[in-house]
């Protein structure tokens, strides 16, 4: 018989994982991680083929894969990949970062899907979801943690310099700003570990003297606090 358990420590932690996951492949998937500063054109004719020819104000920003080039006076925005391929990603060390990062996100996903069903099966070949969960989003974290620290040794590439200036080398971002996408991974990163700590709380919590005496006098439906 299935039992649906539900508790304030459970469905937190289902719904931190949820937004851990989210807020992870967002920040991946975006080209906020370096904002350039202002120019007329761009040398990156990828970005904007317009741009350069009529000498607009743009504010360029780059991600891991891709470029956005933000146009001032009209509010226009180009976003696409700079990299068609794997091998065209800036640097050997954004290389490494895009896969730490793929591994640790596919990995949260993963978690964040498995923890919607955690109301219903609390175990899994006599352990507990909440315990594996755990132990997977910790290593997770690990992985994200590798991914971030080796992204900035990553700012002496020359596709860098294009965008931040000759003053940019590995851990000096030059004339460059740090873009949202790149604190949304630290804070996410942040949360994972917070999460596979909670997942602990989660398990006591589903498993605790009061669910089982809901559970021998017959409800299926468990709801506490």
């Amino acid at each position: 018989m299935c039992h649906v358990i539900v508790t304030c420590r459970s469905m937190l932690w289902t719904l931190l994982s949820i937004v851990v996951a989210f807020a992870e492949l967002i920040a991946f998937m975006s080209a906020d991680w370096l904002i350039g500063w202002a120019k007329s054109g761009m040398t990156d004719q990828k970005a904007s083929p317009s741009s350069s020819s009529t000498g607009e104000r743009s504010l360029p920003t780059l991600g891991i894969y891709g470029r956005c080039l933000k146009l001032k006076s009209i509010h226009e925005t180009s976003c696409g990949p700079y990299a068609e391929h794997f091998g065209e990603i800036a640097s050997g060390f954004w290389q490494a970062t895009a896969i730490f990062l793929a591994v640790g996100i596919l990995l949260l996903c993963a978690v964040a899907f498995v923890s919607v069903f955690t109301m219903c099966f609390q175990s899994i070949m006599k352990k507990s979801i909440f315990n594996v969960c755990g132990l997977l989003q910790g290593i997770a974290g690990l992985f994200l943690i590798l991914g971030l620290m080796l992204y900035p040794a990553g700012w002496g590439s020359q596709k860098v310099l294009d965008y931040c200036g000759p003053d940019a080398s590995p851990y000096r971002v030059g004339q460059c700003s740090l873009g949202w996408a790149f604190y949304t991974a630290i804070g996410g990163t942040v949360l994972t570990f917070i999460c596979a700590v909670f997942s602990a709380q989660a398990e006591i919590a589903t498993s605790s003297d009061k669910v089982q005496e809901e559970i021998e006098e017959g409800k299926s439906l468990i709801c506490l606090l």
